[in-house]
């Protein structure tokens, strides 16, 4: 190991003793003020990325969800007109006798299929219990502060 840390300034690098300080007439409260300085700029500094990485992920997530909601309006109506296909398919199957028909096939099937994606998420929506250690937590931050009122 060497007795001498380097600094360098500039082209030059000059030896710094590991016990001299580097500015010998600084107080120990100027060091302190600069050091609250450094602390205080860091902290504003580490809360500007912070805001400019959230305005970004905002943005980012704005775009994501526009296009989540064009993809479902298209998705739509994909399966609008595939239904009408479906449905004058089976018409024309039937020989024209009853155009009626085959909508109410495709509408019977739809039905069916609202009614089974209702069910199977009311089941799942009732699995839900909600924040259940943060209401039990907030419980018993009531009951303490109640408890050293009395």
């Amino acid at each position: 190991m060497s007795d001498h840390l380097h600094v360098q300034t500039g082209d030059t690098v000059t030896p710094v003793s590991d016990t001299e300080p580097k500015e010998p007439g600084t107080s120990l409260a100027d060091l302190m003020g600069r050091l609250g300085e450094d602390v205080s700029a860091l902290v504003t500094t580490q809360l500007q990325i912070a805001k400019v990485e959230l305005k970004q992920e905002a943005t980012q997530g704005a775009k994501s969800a526009g296009l989540l909601g064009g993809g479902a309006f298209a998705g739509y109506i994909a399966v609008l007109l595939l239904s009408f296909a479906l449905a004058w398919g089976i018409s024309d199957a039937l020989d024209h006798h009853h155009p009626w028909a085959g909508f109410l096939i495709v509408g019977i099937i739809w039905a069916v299929a609202a009614a089974v994606l209702a069910s199977t998420g009311k089941k799942k929506l009732d699995e839900v219990n909600g924040p259940e250690a943060t209401a039990a937590e907030l419980q018993a931050d009531k009951n303490l502060a109640q408890d050293l009122r009395s």
